[in-house]
C-alpha cells in the first residue's frame, strides 16, 4: 500500500536557472545558487526574498551554508571561492584560482572546519577556514568530471565523489587516495548522497543514463536501480526521516521512491523546468527543489513523531525504520527543571509491519493503534503483539477502549465493538480526515460533520475545517483548532438527547442547539490535549499556553516546535515530545486548574475549599486570574506579591492597607502613588508621611504652603538644603521669614551677587560684608568691575535712605509680621499695608538706636547731598556737575591713572571698562533726584514695607558698576 504522504507546497519563488539549493538548519532560509551569479536567500514562511549576494557575472553552479560561524560558501564560473557572513553581508575571504576548471560540487563536514570542493579539474581539495582557508588536500582519481562530493553522517571522515567518469568512489580525510570505487552506470554521474537513517550502509547515485542506483558501500555492490525518468537525473537524496529517495530529472519531474520497498510512491511536477538540485530539511518534513525557472519547497505528510502516551507515563516511539521502542517518564521529572530534556532509558518492543503514520493508545491504555501504508494494526502495548489489523486509511478511538472507527475509502466507515464490525455507512461527501472521541469528527473540504457512534447520524454540521478535534474527557467541551484559530465549544447532550427523541434533527444539518461556542482566540494551535475543563496546547509561536473559559495562561515559551504528550495528575506535569522524539516537562498543578474552573462556573464557595490545597508559589498566579475575573476583593486575600497585593489595594480603595503594604515593602513609588491618592481623599496626615517617606519635597511644600504649617515649612527648608535642592530650600525659608537663611544659602552656592539684591532689600545691616564678599568673587574675573561696585555704607550719597532702611528693619525684626501664617492675613491686612520706610524717614522710629550701625564717613571729596526742595527732573545735567572727580565724559584712551583723585566712588572706575562715560553720568544723577519725592503710601505693598526701595534698584545695579550681570534666576537654580 502507498504511504498516502500528504504534499503542501509551502514556498514558490520564482526566478534565474537555480543550480544548487540549501537548506538553513536553524533559519526558515532557503539557499540559491543561480546560474546568474547571484546568491538568493528566501524565507519560506513569508515567501520573501531576504538576503542577495553578487558572486560573479559568470554562472554560480554551488552554495552552501556554514550555520555555525554564520558564513556562506559559494563558487562561480571564474574559478574562485568566495566567503560572505549572512548576517553583516561581509566578504570574509575569497580564494582566487581554487581550481583550474569550473567548480561543481560544495561539502561541509558537520563538526570540523573543513570544506570539500569538486571541479572539472577531476581533482577534489579540502579548505580549513581555522587556517585562514588553507588547501589542506587534494584528492585525485577521477579521470573526468567531479561533479558531486558529500560526507557521510554515519562516519564524518569517509565521503563520497560522483564523476562523469561513470564512477563513485568512497575517500578518507587522511589519504588522497581513494578507498575503493564503485562502477555501473552507462553513463556519466551528477550526484550522490547517503542514507542517514537505521544500519543500512547505502549511498545512491543519479546518472545521464536516466537512472538512480542504490548501492552498499560495505559489500560493494548495487542494491537497487530505479528506473522512470525520461532524460538525466542532476539530482538526488534520501530523505533523513521519512523512508523516502527523492530524484530530480531534465524530464521537470520528481519522483519520491519508498526506500525500503522502492516501489515509487508519488511523482510531482511544477511546470518549472528541469530540476537541478534537491535538499533536504534535517529537522523537518520540508524539503527544497531548484529548478530552470525558481525555487520551490514542499512539507511531507505530518510533522508531529508518531508517538504516544498513556495515562501511566509510558510512551511509546516507532522511528521511519519501522522499528517501535518504548519510554517511561516516572519518577524522572522530579530530578529536572522545567524545559530540561529527560534523560529517558529506552526499552525495545519490536517492529510495526507498516510505516507508521499514525500511532495512538486506547483511552484505557491497553491497546496501541498503528495506521499507515493504508492499514491498520492494533497491538498490545505491554508484550507488542498483533491483536487485529486491517485495511484503512484512518483509525480513530472512541472514549470506550473496546469501540473504534476506521475510515476505508473517502465515504465509507467502520465501526468496531470488541474487535467485531459493529456498523459501516457511506457518506453522501469526501472524507479527507477522521477524529475521535465522543463523536466521530469526519472533516470535508468545507466543514465538519460530528457522527453519533451509535447510530451513525449526523448530529451536527458545522461549517469549519478543523486540523485538529480534541475531546475533555467528561465529554462536555470540544476544541476546533482550524489553519489561523481554535474554538472552544460546549456540547449539549440533553439537546441532542431531546432532538433524537421528538425526531426533529435534521439529517443533514443536525440538532441545531448541538454545540454553543464558549470562546474563540486567534492562535493557531499545533498540539493540544484536555485536563479536566482546561484545554492545554502549543501554538505556532512556539508557546505552551492554557485556556480556562475565556482565560488564557501562558505557562512557558519554547525554543522550538514541540508536541504535546499528555498530562499526569499525580506528578502535577505536562510532557511534551520534539521531532527529534526528545522529551521535556512542565509543571501545572492540577489544583490550580480545578480552583480556576470553579471561579469561571460561579462556585466560589468550591472555588475556597480548593484554595488551602493549592501550594503557596501559585497564589500570585491565582490572584492574577481572579484580578482578571473581577474578583479584586478575592485577589487581594490571596495574593502574597507585595506588588500586586499594593495595586490591588489602591484599585479598591483601602488606603490604609496600603499603608501598611508599603510599609512591609517601601519603595519611592508606593509612597508617592499613596500620597496623590490621600490627596485627593483629604486625607492630609497620610499624604504629609508619605510625602516625607517618598523624599517628595516639592509635594511637601505644596502641602505646608496649604495649610500654613510653619513648623513643616521649617523643617522642610532643612530637609531641602541637606539634600541640596535649593530652590525648595529657598522658597521655605523666604515663607517663614528667614531672610537671613535666604542670603546664606545664596552666598554658600556662590550667588554673591543675588545675595547682595536680598540683603539691600530685606537686610540692609548685611549689606557691606555681602559686597565684600561680590567684590571678592567678582575679581576673578574682572578686577576693574570688582572696584566699581559701591558699599551703601560707604557712598550713603548714592543710597538716600539706607538709614532708613535700617530703622525699618530694627522695627521689623522687634515686630516679626513675616512669621505669621497666611491664616492671619485678614487680621494683619492694615499692618501689612504700611510703608515702614516712609515711617522711618519720617522720624517714626527715632530714638535709641543701638542696633543699628553708624554709616562709615564719607570720603572728603564727597559732599553731603543738600536737600532739595523741587525734584529735580531727571534729564538735568547740573547734578553732574557736582562731582568733581569724574573724569572727562569722552576718552579716547584707557585712563592709565582711573584712581588718582581722592575720591573713591565706583563710578571712577567706570571709563576705564567702557570708552565713553555717558552710562556712568545718568546713575549719579538719579539718586540725588529720586528719594526726595514723596512715595504714595497707598502704592506701598508687604514687601515694601520690608525695604524694597521700587525703581530705585535698577539704578543701584548700575550705581554698584555691574555692567552685565549673567546670574541667572532662582527657577533653574539646581
Amino acid at each position: 500500500m502507498s504511504l498516502k504522504l500528504d504534499v503542501n507546497r509551502i514556498l514558490l519563488a520564482r526566478s534565474d536557472r537555480v543550480k544548487c539549493v540549501d537548506v538553513h538548519p536553524t533559519n526558515p532560509w532557503v539557499l540559491c545558487a543561480l546560474y546568474s551569479g547571484n546568491l538568493y536567500v528566501w524565507d519560506y514562511t513569508t515567501n520573501k526574498l531576504v538576503k542577495t549576494f553578487e558572486i560573479s557575472e559568470l554562472p554560480c553552479r554551488t552554495a552552501r551554508f556554514i550555520a555555525r560561524e554564520n558564513l556562506v560558501v559559494a563558487s562561480a564560473d571564474d574559478l574562485r571561492l568566495v566567503v560572505f557572513n549572512y548576517n553583516t553581508h561581509a566578504r570574509v575571504a575569497t580564494l582566487e584560482a581554487a581550481h583550474a576548471d569550473f567548480i561543481r560540487g560544495l561539502a561541509v563536514h558537520p563538526t570540523l572546519p573543513l570544506v570539500l570542493s569538486s571541479s572539472d579539474d577531476m581533482l577534489i581539495k579540502m579548505w580549513n577556514w581555522e587556517k585562514d582557508w588553507e588547501c589542506t588536500m587534494v584528492f585525485e582519481g577521477h579521470a573526468h568530471y567531479v561533479m558531486d562530493v558529500k560526507f557521510n553522517p554515519k562516519d564524518s571522515n569517509t565521503f563520497a565523489s560522483a564523476s562523469m567518469d561513470r564512477t563513485v568512489k568512497v575517500w578518507n580525510l587522511n589519504s588522497p587516495q581513494c578507498n575503493f570505487t564503485l562502477s555501473g552506470h552507462t553513463k556519466g554521474l551528477n550526484s550522490v548522497d547517503y542514507f542517514a537513517g537505521g544500519e543500512k550502509p547505502y549511498l545512491i547515485t543519479g546518472a545521464d543514463d536516466k537512472t538512480v542506483k542504490v548501492w552498499d558501500y560495505q559489500t560493494k555492490t548495487c542494491v537497487q536501480t530505479l528506473t522512470g525518468h525520461s532524460h538525466n537525473v542532476p539530482a538526488v537524496a534520501f530523505h533523513p526521516t521519512l523512508p523516502l529517495i527523492l530524484t530530480g530529472s531534465e524530464d521537470g519531474t520528481i519522483r519520491m521512491w519508498h526506500s525500503s520497498t522502492y516501489r515509487l510512491e508519488n511523482t510531482i511536477n511544477y511546470g518549472l523546468g528541469r530540476v537541478w538540485s534537491i535538499q533536504c530539511d534535517p529537522s523537518s518534513n520540508k524539503i527544497a527543489f531548484g529548478f530552470d525557472e525558481g525555487t520551490t519547497m514542499i512539507s511531507l505528510g505530518r510533522e508531529e513523531p508518531a508517538v504516544s502516551m498513556d495515562g501511566t507515563g509510558k510512551i511509546v516511539v516507532a522511528n521511519h525504520n519501522k522499528e517501535v521502542y518504548g519510554l517511561s517518564v516516572k519518577g524522572v521529572a522530579e530530578s529536572v527543571e522545567d524545559g530540561d530534556m529527560l534523560p529517558l532509558p529506552s526499552r525495545d518492543l519490536g517492529t510495526c509491519e507498516v510505516y507508521p503514520h499514525a500511532l495512538e493508545h486506547s483511552p484505557n491504555g491497553r491497546f496501541v493503534s498503528v495506521c499507515g501504508d493504508g492499514e491498520y494494526i492494533i497491538y498490545t502495548a505491554r508484550a507488542w503483539r498483533n491483536k487485529e489489523f486491517g485495511s484503512a486509511l484512518e483509525f480513530v478511538w472512541s472514549t470506550d477502549s473496546t469501540e473504534y472507527a476506521i475510515r476505508e475509502t473517502s465515504s465509507s466507515i467502520k465501526i468496531f465493538k470488541n474487535f467485531k464490525e459493529r456498523l459501516n455507512f457511506k457518506t453522501d461527501f469526501s472524507v479527507s480526515k477522521t477524529f475521535g472521541g465522543h463523536l466521530i469528527a469526519l472533516i470535508t473540504s468545507g466543514a465538519v460533520f460530528f457522527m453519533d457512534w451509535a447510530t451513525g447520524g449526523v448530529i451536527r454540521k458545522i461549517d469549519t475545517v478543523p486540523t485538529l478535534v480534541e475531546w475533555s474527557e467528561s465529554g462536555e467541551y470540544v476544541t476546533l483548532a482550524t489553519d489561523d484559530a481554535f474554538f472552544v465549544l460546549h456540547y449539549n447532550a440533553d439537546a441532542v438527547a431531546a432532538a433524537a427523541a421528538a425526531g426533529s434533527a435534521h439529517p443533514v444539518e443536525g440538532v441545531e442547539g448541538a454545540f454553543d461556542v464558549v470562546f474563540d482566540s486567534a492562535e493557531k494551535v499545533t498540539s493540544g490535549v484536555w485536563v479536566g475543563d482546561c484545554f492545554i496546547y502549543t501554538n505556532s509561536l512556539n508557546r505552551l499556553n492554557y485556556c480556562v473559559g475565556t482565560e488564557v495562561v501562558t505557562l512557558a515559551h519554547l525554543d522550538k516546535a514541540m508536541y504535546l504528550l499528555g498530562y499526569l495528575a499525580k506528578d502535577n506535569r505536562l510532557y511534551l515530545m520534539d521531532k527529534s522524539v526528545k522529551v521535556v516537562s512542565y509543571v501545572l498543578n492540577q489544583s490550580v486548574l480545578e480552583y480556576q474552573t470553579a471561579v469561571l462556573q460561579g462556585e466560589l464557595e468550591i472555588a475556597a475549599e480548593l484554595l488551602p490545597a493549592i501550594p503557596d508559589e501559585y497564589h500570585n498566579r491565582i490572584a492574577r486570574f481572579l484580578e482578571s475575573q473581577g474578583h479584586v476583593e478575592l485577589a487581594l486575600a490571596v495574593s502574597q506579591d507585595p506588588e500586586h497585593k499594593f495595586d490591588l489595594a489602591v484599585s479598591l480603595g483601602r488606603l490604609d492597607e496600603a499603608r501598611i503594604i508599603a510599609l512591609e515593602d517601601e519603595t519611592e513609588l508606593k509612597w508617592r502613588q499613596l500620597a496623590d491618592l490621600s490627596l485627593k481623599s483629604w486625607k492630609f496626615d497620610m499624604a504629609q508621611e508619605c510625602m516625607e517617606r517618598a523624599g517628595n519635597l516639592t509635594g511637601l511644600l505644596l502641602l505646608y504652603t496649604s495649610t500654613g504649617d510653619a513648623a513643616g515649612m521649617t523643617k522642610l527648608a532643612a530637609t531641602a538644603k541637606d539634600a541640596e535642592q535649593h530652590n525648595i530650600a529657598f522658597a521655605a525659608m523666604l515663607l517663614t521669614g528667614d531672610v537671613d537663611g535666604c542670603i546664606d544659602m545664596l552666598l554658600d552656592t556662590g550667588r554673591p551677587s543675588e545675595a547682595a539684591f536680598m540683603a539691600r532689600t530685606y537686610r540692609p545691616s548685611r549689606v557691606s560684608a555681602i559686597v565684600d564678599t561680590w567684590r571678592e568673587d567678582l575679581a576673578k574675573v574682572n578686577e576693574n568691575a570688582a572696584k566699581a561696585l559701591a558699599d551703601p555704607m560707604e557712598y550713603e550719597n548714592l543710597f538716600p535712605d539706607i538709614r532708613h532702611a535700617l530703622k525699618a528693619e530694627a522695627w521689623f525684626a522687634a515686630n516679626a509680621a513675616a512669621s505669621s501664617p497666611s491664616i492671619a492675613y485678614t487680621e494683619r491686612i492694615a499692618e501689612l499695608a504700611r510703608d515702614i520706610v516712609a515711617e522711618a524717614r519720617q522720624g517714626a522710629f527715632d530714638g535709641p538706636a543701638a542696633s543699628i550701625p553708624e554709616p562709615v564717613a564719607e570720603p572728603e571729596p564727597v559732599a553731603e547731598p543738600e536737600p532739595v526742595a523741587e525734584p529735580e527732573p531727571a534729564a538735568e545735567p547740573e547734578p553732574v556737575a557736582e562731582l568733581e572727580p569724574v573724569p572727562e565724559p569722552v576718552i579716547a584712551e584707557p585712563v592709565a591713572e582711573p584712581v588718582a583723585e581722592p575720591v573713591a566712588e565706583p563710578v571712577a572706575a567706570e571709563p576705564v571698562a567702557e570708552p565713553v562715560a555717558e552710562p556712568v553720568a545718568e546713575p549719579v544723577a538719579e539718586p540725588v533726584a529720586e528719594p526726595i519725592a514723596e512715595p504714595d503710601a497707598d502704592a506701598v505693598d508687604f514687601e515694601d514695607a520690608l525695604g524694597d526701595v521700587d525703581e530705585a534698584a535698577a539704578a543701584e545695579a548700575l550705581e554698584w558698576g555691574v555692567e552685565d550681570d549673567d546670574d541667572a534666576g532662582l527657577d533653574d537654580w539646581e
